[in-house]
């Protein structure tokens, strides 16, 4: 064999190698970047809040579309916590636990976190200060708002429901029994979303925010909070919506036509 046919070959072995190489340094399972920009929901808050309690989509699932988030569980048992790409479950004995990719959501919402905004607060204020500063200095209250507020907090409330038995009650009653826990100087995260006024029947209208420590051992529904002043907001401007509707199980019966928003405020704060 000549000379140009071992060349041929060295030649076709180096570009496997390069290929091989490079496929391999690539990182796996890059996600596109116009579904980074999306946040994601599993059923809706007006089908939660008349009962529909069932876990329709593993966590595992719902890992493929956010690293960033907040929900509930099947039975209604406890809030759902996504940071960094881990689901936390704080559950009403006022522990956090994390949450195996087998466990299923009735309501959940995710989304891959970049921040595009940071606001800074200038003096000490509560839940409702701090929603009407942050609503504030949205360049549109017509888009959607991942937040992320990481810090020490003088005093936070958190709430978590225990799990509901059959038949399941409307999420009004099943809040009447939440345990709630209020931490001084807590030092954690806060993390949510900000969806605009015509999203009402399809999730909280508003800013809607769950709370976890750094040592990951305490956390749930924040119903009040205080943020000292310089308290920094992150917030990931979310340009995309999808949905994903439940199949089977009591959501195709419940009646969807009743305006439950004012239900909706009061039982989120």
């Amino acid at each position: 064999m000549d000379k140009k046919f071992f060349l041929g070959i060295a030649v076709a072995a180096a570009i496997i190698f390069f290929v091989a190489a490079v496929a391999t340094s690539l990182p796996k399972n890059t996600i596109p970047a116009e579904d980074r920009e999306t946040l994601y929901q599993v059923s809706t808050i007006d089908a939660l809040m008349q009962g529909v309690f069932d876990g329709i989509q593993p966590v595992g699932e719902l890992k493929k579309h956010g690293d960033f988030g907040i929900g509930t569980f099947d039975g209604l048992d406890g809030e759902m916590i996504v940071l960094d790409g881990k689901v936390y479950q704080a559950r009403a004995d006022g522990a956090v636990y994390p949450v195996p990719d087998t466990m299923t959501t009735p309501l959940a919402t995710v989304t891959y976190f970049e921040s595009d905004r940071v606001v800074k607060t200038d003096h000490q204020m509560n839940l409702t200060g701090l929603s009407d500063a942050l609503s504030a200095q949205l360049p549109s209250q017509n888009m959607i708002y991942a937040v992320k507020i990481h810090g020490t907090f003088p005093e936070m409330t958190v709430r978590a429901i225990p799990r509901q038995e059959k038949p399941d009650p409307t999420l009004t009653i099943a809040a009447k029994n939440q345990s709630v826990y209020t931490y001084k100087n807590a030092n954690g995260t806060v993390v949510g979303f900000y969806t605009p006024v015509f999203f009402k029947g399809l999730n909280v209208a508003g800013f809607h925010l769950h709370f976890i420590s750094d040592d990951k051992k305490t956390g749930g529904h924040v119903l009040d909070m205080t943020a000292g002043s310089g308290t920094v907001a992150e917030l990931d401007i979310t340009d995309g919506f999808a949905m994903s509707l439940p199949t089977s199980g009591t959501f195709a019966g419940v009646d969807l036509s009743q305006d439950l928003s004012s239900a909706v405020a009061k039982v989120e704060r």
